[in-house]
C-alpha cells in the first residue's frame, strides 16, 4: 500500500449492515472519511484491489462501490496512478449530507415536538443539555 493516502482499516464504519449493499457501504466508508478529514482532498483512495483484500469482497463490489464515487465527482482517476480525492469533495459531501440530516431527522424531531407542544427555546435547551451530557 506504498504511496497511498489512506489505508482501508482507516475507513470509518468498517462493520457491514444486513440489507444495505455492500458497494454503497463501502462508497460511505470512504465518504466519511473525506468528511472528518482522514481522507484530505488531492490525496490517493484506497485501491479497488485494497479494499477487496481488506474487506474479503469480490473486487467488482469495491469497483462499484468506488465508480459510485467517481460519477458523484467526489473521486476521479488519474492514469496509471489511482483514484484521488476531487478537490472540494469534503464540501460537497457535507452539503448533501446536511441537507439529507435535515430531511432525516429534523423534520420528524421538529413534528413531533409540535405534537408535544414543545417550543424552540425548550428543544434547543433540551439539545444543549444533551450535548454537555455526550
Amino acid at each position: 500500500m506504498a504511496g497511498v493516502g489512506v489505508c482501508p482499516r482507516t475507513l470509518h464504519g468498517q462493520g457491514y449492515e444486513a440489507g444495505g449493499p455492500i458497494f454503497r457501504q463501502i462508497a460511505g466508508q470512504i465518504e466519511n472519511s473525506i468528511v472528518d478529514g482522514t481522507l484530505a482532498e488531492e490525496t490517493q483512495a484506497p485501491s479497488t484491489t485494497e479494499l477487496a483484500a481488506f474487506h474479503r469482497i469480490n473486487p467488482a463490489t469495491a469497483a462499484k462501490g468506488i465508480n459510485q464515487l467517481v460519477a458523484d465527482g467526489v473521486l476521479y482517476k488519474r492514469r496509471g496512478v489511482g483514484m484521488f480525492v476531487a478537490s472540494g469533495a469534503r464540501e460537497q459531501l457535507r452539503k448533501r449530507r446536511r441537507s439529507e440530516f435535515a430531511q432525516q431527522y429534523l423534520r420528524p424531531l421538529l413534528a413531533e415536538a409540535d405534537k408535544l407542544g414543545i417550543g424552540t427555546q425548550e428543544l434547543t435547551t433540551m439539545i444543549n443539555d444533551r450535548k454537555e451530557r455526550r
